[in-house]
């Protein structure tokens, strides 16, 4: 290797160090370390070296006018490699030219000479130098006939990828044609190759010519595949292309052909005269309709087989058919509106009240900003019914738009033209399927929203609820804005806490609890019957229900805060009916209580309060869900240990530092209890929520809680006729809930006949339904030495036996 190799003078090549100024062993080589990069014998190959370890390599090999090792690192992300971190086989290459560039970079020209074996790493070097054993290529003295056929199968394949690439070198084609040797047929196509680093690296280590030319024709086969089927899909498109070309000229030749005959731009002409009169009568604003006009003159230029021609026809369309003019609403009369309301809906007088001092204001300030009305409620309470009643009485028409999973903020604001099969969103196309612009607009579930990568409907609904800024509500799809505060919107909703809270601030709240039994009994006798008979084809006079019968599948076949599932019972009973008529069975047919066990099968519901507090440490809360109020029971028991206290029943953060306190509690009131500060180190206590299954949380069960430990541990039942609800502090005190309306409502439909309240909760009382606190006692609390004194039982005489839980066995377990 001379100075006249370079690429410059030698002036370009860092001085020596003292470390680097003795010279490198003769049986040694400098290792140059590169990343995903394999030089195979026989091959030239350009690299640059950005590593300082590299650089030092190469520069020391320069000076002393010799040899490199190229040897291909373990893991590419490593700057500095280690001895161990380099692969175990590489090749030994002269450089035939070193560049040095302006930006500092490093540029080498290395030509393969031989493979090589690491044997041992040298240290004491600021780069890598290893004693190596050349590996001699294991051609054999005469070539096999298998050898050779494997030689002439990869020279056919290597010409055949050759064909395949677009561009491909003659003067590759002639060098492949050239060679003769099938180890160096191997390397050479393994070098040019499309492979990756780790597939060269392992066509380097096979040293035997026959593996060696079976692993480099099974990557290339691969690769000539992958080539083929490119190739094949360039062609078709190709010819897909070609063929909507010649589509286009032969529909410009067709056009050109009519226009000369007179007879092709007649249809067209009449129905852009269509169009433009259609605009006209729209009635739109001056900005909207010199928008839709501009669309017009530009589909009037387009040929119909453009692409665009039928967005903008339906753009157009869109724009001609939503309700821009305001009609004349009718004078709203209060009085029909409560008879409206009155026939629609049994019961929820607060309600209806409260929808007439919304007509009235409606009638009163026509053009005043009415608030957003939001129904929350359990399912099947006439939420959904409610928004239609609102629309007869006002006289107007009702659309419902189902909000449920959304989760595209395109969804309500539209998407944008540009994309295809594009649409407005469900705002506006439920104007358009109104056909007016001062329809009654229900968004069901508005609780039910989602979010996902496309945006956040619910803050899409932010304008759309403003009526500080619906009045220029503008869609994506269509880019004008329409006034949308004419439209009387209302929200209906399960539960408020998944409605984000500035969409929660821009509407009224109003919420509907579920229905008492007696309101029940008169829905289903008023409008349930009837409807189910009709959906049945059950003639009136053909089947009659008693009232015993319905009272009896309003308590043992439902408990629900609606009437859904009362409807769907009462339809099933008719359907039995339906059967025995369509038979021929002559006469009309009554359904009693007795009938009830043959058509819908053995009571679902019992009442099981009394046998579930049949024992201390076993007392009845009350909860409240998205779907009503419901009856929980609280269920204590102690085993002897050390004092531990378990917690099951898929119990939330909250209620479990509920339980905590209320043990403090107990623990603190133990003398006034009449218990045995003692028992409380000797006792393991187990609290138990049933339906486990079922995820609980909410600081209400306090007093539940509380009650379960105090009759567990003074051995006095908590009465069965009594159920409660309260959150306890340490202090005793029991402090107001929420939800007491739901709770006290599901307390009556369980068969309670007291309730124990917070006593700051008396405000809610008169939210009761009058029936519901007629029939129950209700009890206030303070303290939770009220809860005592008005829950547990006295205590009784011993029994016979020693019942579990009671403070006897208690007192065994502990001796």
């Amino acid at each position: 290797m001379t100075e006249s190799q370079l690429e410059g003078p030698l002036d370009d090549i860092a001085p020596a160090t003292s470390e680097d100024a003795s010279s490198t062993p003769q049986d040694a080589l400098i290792i140059v370390p590169v990343r995903n990069a394999v030089l195979f014998p026989g091959t030239l190959l350009p690299i640059t070296i950005e590593q300082s370890l590299s650089v030092r390599a190469a520069q020391q090999a320069m000076r002393e006018q010799r040899q490199i090792g190229v040897l291909m690192q373990k893991s590419a992300e490593i700057d500095e490699p280690l001895a161990t971190e380099m692969r175990g086989v590489g090749t030994i290459a002269n450089i035939a030219r070193y560049v040095t560039t302006p930006d500092g970079a490093h540029h080498l020209v290395i030509q393969g000479v031989q493979r090589f074996e690491i044997v041992e790493f040298l240290e004491g070097r600021p780069f890598l130098v290893a004693r190596v054993r050349p590996i001699l290529e294991s051609e054999p003295a005469q070539a096999s006939t298998e050898i050779e056929a494997r030689f002439i199968f990869l020279k056919g394949q290597a010409l055949e990828a050759l064909q395949l690439l677009p561009q491909a070198p003659p003067e590759m084609i002639v060098a492949i044609q050239s060679v003769e040797s099938p180890g160096q047929l191997a390397d050479m196509v393994a070098s040019y190759m499309d492979a990756t680093s780790e597939e060269k690296q392992e066509i380097l280590e096979a040293v035997e010519i026959g593996p060696r030319l079976d692993l480099v024709s099974r990557i290339l086969a691969h690769r000539v595949e992958v080539m083929r089927v490119t190739q094949a899909i360039g062609r078709e498109t190709k010819a897909s292309l070609d063929a909507r070309s010649r589509e286009i000229l032969l529909r410009e030749q067709m056009a050109a052909i009519q226009r000369q005959l007179g007879e092709g731009d007649e249809g067209k002409t009449s129905d852009m005269a269509e169009l433009g009169l259609a605009i006209t009568k729209a009635a739109m604003p001056k900005d909207v309709e010199d928008q839709a006009r501009k669309e017009l003159r530009r589909l009037e230029r387009m040929p119909e087989s453009a692409a665009e021609y039928g967005m903008v026809r339906g753009y157009l369309d869109w724009l001609i058919e939503l309700p821009w003019g305001l009609p004349e609403e009718a004078t709203i009369d209060i009085a029909v509106a409560r008879r409206i309301l009155d026939e629609d809906h049994f019961g929820l007088e607060k309600i209806k009240l409260r929808i007439v001092e919304y007509l009235a204001v409606r009638k009163l300030a026509p053009n005043g900003k009415s608030p957003i009305l939001c129904f929350v409620g359990p399912p099947g309470v006439g939420k959904t019914s409610l928004g239609k009643s609102i629309a007869r009485a006002m006289n107007l028409r009702f659309v419902r738009v189902s909000l449920g999973g959304i989760h595209d903020e395109a969804e309500i604001r539209g998407h944008r033209r540009t994309y295809i099969g594009a649409l407005p969103g469900d705002i506006i196309q439920g104007i358009r399927k109104a056909g007016a612009r001062n329809c009654v607009m229900m968004l069901d579930e508005i609780d039910k929203l989602g979010a996902g990568p496309h945006g956040d409907p619910a803050s899409g609904l932010l304008e759309v609820l403003d009526p500080e800024q619906n009045n220029s509500f503008r869609d994506n799809y269509l880019a004008v804005p329409f006034d949308l505060s004419r439209v009387t919107f209302i929200a209906t909703a399960n539960m408020l806490d998944t409605i984000p809270g500035a969409l929660r601030d821009r509407m009224e709240v109003i919420r509907l609890a579920g229905y008492t039994a007696s309101e029940k009994f008169e829905i289903a006798r008023r409008y349930l019957v009837v409807r189910q008979m009709e959906a049945n084809g059950v003639l009136v006079g053909q089947v009659a229900i008693t009232d015993e019968a319905l009272g009896d599948i309003i308590a043992h076949y439902t408990r629900e805060a609606g009437v859904r599932n009362l409807e769907r019972e009462i339809g099933k009973a008719l359907r039995h009916a339906a059967v025995r008529i369509a038979e021929g069975e002559v006469g009309a047919i009554t359904i009693g209580v007795k009938d009830l066990a043959v058509v819908l099968g053995a009571p679902i519901f019992e009442d099981e309060v009394a046998l579930r507090t049949s024992l201390p440490g076993v007392a009845t809360g009350l909860a409240w869900t998205p779907f009503g109020g419901d009856i929980l029971f609280i269920e204590a028991t102690g085993n002897p240990g050390a004092g531990g206290f378990i917690l099951t029943g898929q119990l939330g953060e909250v209620m479990r530092e509920s339980a905590q306190a209320a043990l403090s509690v107990v623990k603190n009131r133990a003398s006034s209890l009449g218990i045995d500060p003692v028992r409380f180190a000797k006792l393991d206590i187990h609290i138990h929520v049933p339906a486990g299954a079922t995820p609980k949380d909410g600081p209400s069960a306090g007093v539940a809680m509380f009650m379960a430990l105090a009759s567990l541990l003074t051995g006095r039942n908590v009465r069965n006729d009594t159920a409660m609800t309260g959150e306890i502090s340490l202090r005793g005190l029991v402090l107001p809930v929420g939800g007491v309306k739901e709770k006290v409502i599901a307390a009556q439909r369980a068969g309670i006949k007291r309730v124990m309240l917070p006593a700051r909760n008396r405000r809610d009382l008169e939210d009761i339904p009058g029936e519901t606190r007629r029939q129950l006692e209700f009890v206030w609390l303070e303290h939770v030495e009220d809860a005592v004194a008005a829950g547990l039982e006295s205590a009784q005489e011993p029994l016979a036996y020693t019942p579990p839980n009671s403070a006897a066995h208690l007192a065994e377990l502990i001796a």
